[in-house]
């Protein structure tokens, strides 16, 4: 498989298009080159504007313009699962993320990301703003702005720690053993907090299924929590120890619960089944 990664800026009097530059300075086909611009591999910034995405190969390479190229062949021939729209709001959307789908895309594309499949299920187009992600390996429930007032607004109550989380983990371990139901570990400094409920233990594969709700919003919390109590979650390729399977990380994103900026009253957003979803108002 080929890596490769261009950097450059065109010289005074350089004349030509974008796929006739790397064509000759990656000796690429001009098949692939396109495939990669169309997956979000190349960036160009012109008269010291942004450096964005270009996925257009006729798009003029004018002396002064930079140009970033990666290319990761084997990247580029993964085909990620789909996202699925759980409910449109048009000023935001609601969205189930696969396990293995990335939440943005990364300089070697962004084919692999829920963010590029967003801007291309709306027709006309509709731009797409982050304002919380998931871990690739986890699945679950994600929020996804389409104008930058309804950006900050979801932020906010990001930021706020005005939306609860709640998540279904599979722990290493018989999670009852813990005799408590809240972990109160600090994280990078600052205060954290998991409240949980074990639904069940399975001795055979000497796991708990249980329900966490994440009342704070520190990088990877619950993973981290479960992880420093010695029930890591099973799969984690990050944290724990003896919790390694062949299914993937057993984590999903099952619950939001929030005061919706456009509809005005608090709103639950749970998928209790795989691409089954329920709506609970208050």
């Amino acid at each position: 498989m080929k890596t490769l990664t261009i950097k450059a800026t065109a010289g005074p009097g350089h004349e030509g298009t974008v796929m006739d530059f790397l064509c000759a300075k990656t000796g690429l086909s001009r098949s692939r080159i396109k495939d990669a611009m169309s997956k979000g591999a190349v960036r160009i910034k012109k008269n010291n504007a942004k450096m964005l995405p270009e996925r257009k190969g006729s798009c003029v390479f004018s002396p002064g313009d930079y140009i970033e190229f990666y290319y990761d062949e084997q990247l580029l021939s993964r085909k990620p699962p789909s996202a699925k729209c759980l409910r449109d709001l048009v000023s935001y959307s609601v969205w189930h993320k696969p396990a293995g789908l990335m939440s943005q895309g990364t300089k070697y594309g962004d084919h692999c990301s829920i963010l590029r499949q967003i801007e291309k299920h709306f027709q006309p187009a509709r731009k797409v703003f982050p304002v919380h992600r998931l871990d690739r390996e986890a699945s679950g429930i994600m929020l996804v702005a389409h104008n930058r007032e309804a950006a900050a607004k979801l932020s906010e109550l990001f930021q706020t720690k005005k939306v609860v989380k709640e998540y279904s983990i599979e722990a290493f371990g018989n999670v009852n053993d813990l005799n408590c139901r809240e972990i109160l570990f600090s994280l990078d400094g600052s205060s954290a907090i998991t409240e949980f409920t074990v639904i069940s233990f399975d001795p055979d594969k000497n796991s708990s299924t249980v329900t966490a709700l994440a009342k704070t919003g520190r990088y990877h919390q619950v993973r981290r929590h479960f992880n420093m109590t010695g029930h890591p979650v099973m799969g984690d390729p990050k944290y724990g120890q003896g919790n390694k399977n062949s299914e993937g990380m057993k984590l999903a994103a099952v619950a939001l619960r929030y005061r919706c900026p456009v509809l005005k009253k608090d709103v639950e957003i749970r998928v209790p089944d795989e691409g089954t979803v329920f709506e609970a108002e208050s």
